[in-house]
């Protein structure tokens, strides 16, 4: 990894804008693609897929912006005319997707082009805090979309969320929209649980031990937990979720894995559960915007650390060392 100089990006379609990044942030997929997990993210490739900024220039195709817009960037890129668009899967979009910062360069640069820029950026409303809006570029539609709804969570119901970081406590946060009776927390890090609980959380375990699905068990009345939302993406992990699903239940992956994972059908077969797997398609981010404007949550209580463009590499190394820095979500301003 480096911080370099590149050439500006210029407009390559009618339907891209050019967007003058003014605040972006680190994901826990971009340590996925230093690791080698992300196989389409080739070396040499401008990461980030998060940001807000002012639009520099437009296509001759695009309608909804003009050179000084204020923007929120979305993290997939979509058509809007695709078959998966027109079923609301913009993940899938056959020419967008998830490509910031995966085969295209993203947003951890001073100016980032964006494909079908009309359907792939929101204006930003008049007021708004934009450190708050960083996070609805990913993180929190992605917690809301592939854990929450996907798991399916109800008012009343228990869930476990397994990994307490940013994607893990934007699942937490989101969560409570429905209000579920029971949330429990399950990390490796007490100081992630800590900040949990401030957050809403009902129930924290350190899983160090190795007796989180006991404990689980305990809290449920050996029934366990209606949704079981996977957000690290490691096959401990997984097979947790595995151990403490109820019948009936459903297991929600977030987690971006790298490496195979037992199923154990020979314990599942006959459990009546459904396991979900999911990109984020951002079809939220509307709704999350107008809740945000509400105040109804702060995306910013995820944000522990703030850094500028220049200082990137630092920012990496803490986010990359949470468990001593305490990081949560890290910003990185022009």
């Amino acid at each position: 990894m480096a911080l370099q100089d590149r050439p500006k990006p210029e407009l390559s379609a009618p339907t891209d804008a050019i967007v003058r990044v003014t605040k972006t942030s680190i994901c826990g997929t971009d340590l996925h693609i230093l690791k080698g997990d992300v196989p389409t993210c080739q070396p040499g490739r401008v990461l980030g897929h998060e940001g807000v900024g002012v639009v520099d220039g437009v296509g001759a195709a695009v309608t909804m912006f003009k050179p000084g817009d204020r923007v929120l960037i979305s993290c997939v890129s979509a058509c809007g005319k695709c078959a998966y668009c027109r079923k609301l899967m913009y993940s899938h979009c056959t020419t967008g997707g998830w490509i910031l910062g995966n085969t295209i360069d993203g947003t951890q640069a001073e100016f980032v082009r964006i494909p079908h820029a009309d359907t792939s950026l929101y204006l930003i409303p008049e007021g708004a805090d934009e450190e708050a809006l960083v996070m609805l570029s990913d993180i929190l539609p992605t917690g809301f979309e592939c854990g929450v709804l996907n798991g399916k969570v109800q008012p009343g119901a228990s869930v476990a969320i397994v990994g307490a970081g940013p994607i893990g406590l934007a699942a937490l946060l989101t969560a409570q929209f429905y209000a579920p009776a029971a949330i429990i927390m399950i990390d490796l890090d007490d100081n992630r649980l800590n900040v949990a609980k401030r957050f809403g959380a009902t129930a924290t375990i350190n899983s160090a031990d190795g007796k989180a699905a006991e404990r689980v068990m305990e809290m449920t009345a050996a029934r366990g937990v209606d949704t079981a939302i996977e957000a690290v993406g490691v096959p401990a992990t997984f097979g947790l979720c595995q151990e403490i699903v109820a019948a009936g239940g459903v297991i929600a992956n977030i987690g971006v894995h790298g490496a195979k994972v037992d199923l154990h059908l020979e314990r599942l077969w006959d459990r009546n559960i459904a396991i979900t797997t999911r990109l984020v398609d951002t079809v939220s981010t509307p709704m999350l915007l107008n809740v945000v404007g509400s105040n109804r949550i702060d995306p910013k209580l995820l944000i522990t650390h703030r850094f500028k463009l220049d200082e990137i590499l630092a920012a990496y190394d803490t986010f990359a060392h949470a468990a001593e820095t305490h990081a949560l979500k890290v910003i990185i301003a022009a």
